[in-house]
């Protein structure tokens, strides 16, 4: 199998995380962003959507999701549990999973993507027509992050961590949220002690430098 990977981007940064934290190996190839090597043909014969993560499997087969990379692992891997174990906690995880990705990270990406230059007519990731920046959408992605910060430290003052009593993928998830957010200038709000509490606590592990 080969991991088509890239240092920087959050999303390949989700499953090295992930593979840290299960002590599972796998070849590495990096993708150049800055050049643009992911909307090459050469990438683009491989993973037609234009984005890392791509994991190639022995027979050919390609996950384009990081997400679903991991999904992939965990049925092959099943301790630790990073999805749950028993039913209601694969539910919490999967719920959190897709909240921090609906409402954190989509609004880096809004806040990101419309503003910066090297962006222009890349909106959205991945190889597509000319998609224009939308200054609003911006304002929108910082008014997003703002109430998502507020939620998750709330919802963190009665939870050591997001999906229940275990760290879990919806952990990973939320930390190279929180990490996305400063690289796309977006600041946490003042206070939210039970969210920076947390975030120190999985910043602090080993698997939050892979």
């Amino acid at each position: 199998m080969k991991l088509y990977d890239a240092e920087r981007a959050p999303s390949p940064r989700r499953v090295r995380i992930y593979l840290a934290e299960k002590a599972i190996s796998v070849e590495r190839v990096p993708i150049d962003l800055k050049a643009g090597a992911h909307l090459q043909p050469d990438y683009l014969a491989i993973n037609p959507r234009g984005t890392v993560p791509a994991l190639q499997l022995d027979d050919g087969e390609v996950i384009g999701d990081s997400t679903a990379i991991c999904r992939f692992f965990e049925a092959l891997h099943p301790d630790p549990p990073l999805f749950g174990a028993r039913p209601v906690e694969i539910a919490r995880v999967t719920a959190w999973t897709r909240r921090v990705e609906a409402e954190g990270y989509a609004a880096c990406v809004y806040a990101l993507r419309n503003v910066a230059r090297r962006f222009a007519d890349r909106a959205e990731p991945g190889d597509w027509p000319a998609l224009p920046q939308i200054p609003a959408l911006a304002a929108r992605g910082t008014l997003m992050w703002e109430s998502f910060a507020i939620m998750l430290d709330a919802h963190l003052a009665g939870s050591e961590w997001i999906a229940g009593d275990r760290y879990s993928y919806a952990d990973i998830t939320a930390l190279v949220t929180v990490d996305f957010a400063e690289a796309a200038k977006l600041k946490l709000p003042g206070g939210l002690s039970n969210l920076r509490r947390w975030h120190d606590a999985v910043g602090a592990r080993p698997s939050a430098t892979a």
